[in-house]
């Protein structure tokens, strides 16, 4: 089974988004919004933009893959 975690943590004068899915990928944003609501708000479209991801997400869990950190991922990770 799969789960998705939306979250806002402090960045700057803001709030930056990030996605995070079972299998430890963590995409976040690269900008802050001013308010958490905000944050988790652009987390939620940009996940319904990203189906894809989640269906892997999905499939790597029946695998023994181990996560990766958004760091080690390619830049289009970005949430913008």
């Amino acid at each position: 089974m799969s789960s998705v975690t939306l979250s806002a943590t402090p960045k700057g004068n803001g709030f930056q988004a990030t996605i995070t899915y079972s299998d430890g990928i963590a995409v976040s944003s690269a900008e802050a919004f001013p308010s958490e609501s905000e944050a988790i708000s652009a987390a939620a479209l940009k996940l319904l933009e990203m189906p894809d991801r989640l269906e892997r997400s999905s499939q790597t869990n029946s695998d023994d893959r181990s996560g990766e950190s958004s760091f080690d991922r390619a830049a289009s990770n970005s949430l913008d």
